[in-house]
């Protein structure tokens, strides 16, 4: 590619081998032997590096003479976009969440075609991008509003059973204690000595809140300031077994470890693309932003990775540098090190 502000034809190459959707968009794979250009995704057969030329559009393609690819299309990538964001505006401006049908018939597409398109650039789909834009919402208006059923109907929901009935088991705590900062519940906690040195865990009657290393109690205080601290108890040790041998074996399987955790709808989605990487394996910022549809959002993963009060089990030591170098990590090099290492068998 001749166009400086574009990436290397070395990069280029690198993500058409892999089939980068990240990419799409941002350049066009000419294939000169054929007489065809196509996204850097293109699930076709790859063409021989010699006979390939990357073009930054399908302008500068077709000006060299090149057609389109009917097979993906590469001319509807910009259209794509525009369709994602013209919904996108739609469902944060509209009254009641409108149908697939609906979007479908803003945007010019079938309503099937369109959900695929809007999953591939955001990872989720409409329905449940909606859902989760209104529960950032009333996480925010539950934090200002005085009252838990204004904040409810601020937030966009046409009655209170029906946020009770989509949030159900989403947002952890109840409406009332997400306004009110966690006043009236009761939190289970151990510090344990593991092999990895001082571990606190901290539980709610849903699920494990916080796990760290080398913290205490006035950690946790200061993490949960208005809810109940009780050390131990007889279900939470039970809880708290599981979550020393999943710690102590990383890798081993934790889903059925129950987690309390809040976050707004992005942090949500990054965390569960992070227990999403398989043990032993790492992603960088980039990676993991481009997997969840936003290759531009490599800073906001990080954020969401240090917003994570919950290590090992929300894996974000499997995190790393573009480099391949660990980076930082909120409890040391050496623990993050020491995780991966055993993730590895080495």
């Amino acid at each position: 590619m001749e166009d400086d502000a574009m990436i290397g034809d070395d990069e280029a190459w690198a993500a058409v081998k892999r089939r980068d959707r990240a990419f799409d968009g941002r350049f066009v794979t000419g294939v000169l032997s054929t007489g065809i250009y196509c996204r850097p995704s293109c699930a076709a057969r790859h063409p021989l590096r010699d006979n390939v030329r990357f073009f930054a559009s399908g302008i500068d393609a077709r000006a060299a003479g090149l057609r389109a690819c009917k097979r993906c299309l590469p001319d509807d990538v910009a259209r794509d976009e525009a369709a994602v964001l013209a919904a996108i505006d739609e469902i944060r401006s509209a009254e009641e969440v409108p149908t697939l049908e609906e979007l479908g018939a803003i945007v010019g597409y079938s309503p099937a075609h369109f959900q695929r398109v809007f999953k591939r650039a955001t990872g989720l789909s409409p329905a449940a991008y909606a859902r989760a834009l209104r529960e950032e919402r009333v996480r925010d208006a539950l934090g200002e509003s005085k009252s838990v059923t204004g904040a409810i109907y601020e937030a966009g929901y046409s009655s209170a059973s029906q946020f009770y009935e989509q949030t159900k088991g989403r947002l952890g705590m109840t409406a009332s204690d997400w306004r009110d900062g966690g006043r009236g519940r009761t939190i289970h906690w151990s510090v344990v000595e593991t092999g990895l040195g001082e571990m606190l865990v901290a539980a709610t009657d849903k699920g494990v809140c916080c796990l760290s290393f080398g913290e205490d109690e006035a950690d946790l205080r200061a993490r949960f300031p208005k809810a109940q601290l009780v050390e131990g108890g007889a279900d939470f040790e039970t809880l708290l077994a599981q979550v020393v041998k999943a710690v102590e074996t990383p890798g081993a399987d934790s889903s059925k470890i129950p987690l309390d955790v809040k976050g707004t709808a992005f942090q949500q989605k990054v965390w569960e693309a992070l227990r999403e990487i398989p043990p032993g394996e790492t992603r960088s910022y980039g990676e993991l932003a481009a997997a969840l549809g936003n290759p531009n959002a490599s800073r906001a993963v990080g954020g969401a990775n240090g917003a994570n009060n919950i290590a090992v089990l929300i894996p974000c030591h499997r995190v790393v540098q573009a480099d391949g170098s660990l980076g930082g990590y909120a409890y040391g090099p050496e623990i993050k090190a020491e995780l991966l290492r055993r993730e590895r068998k080495e």
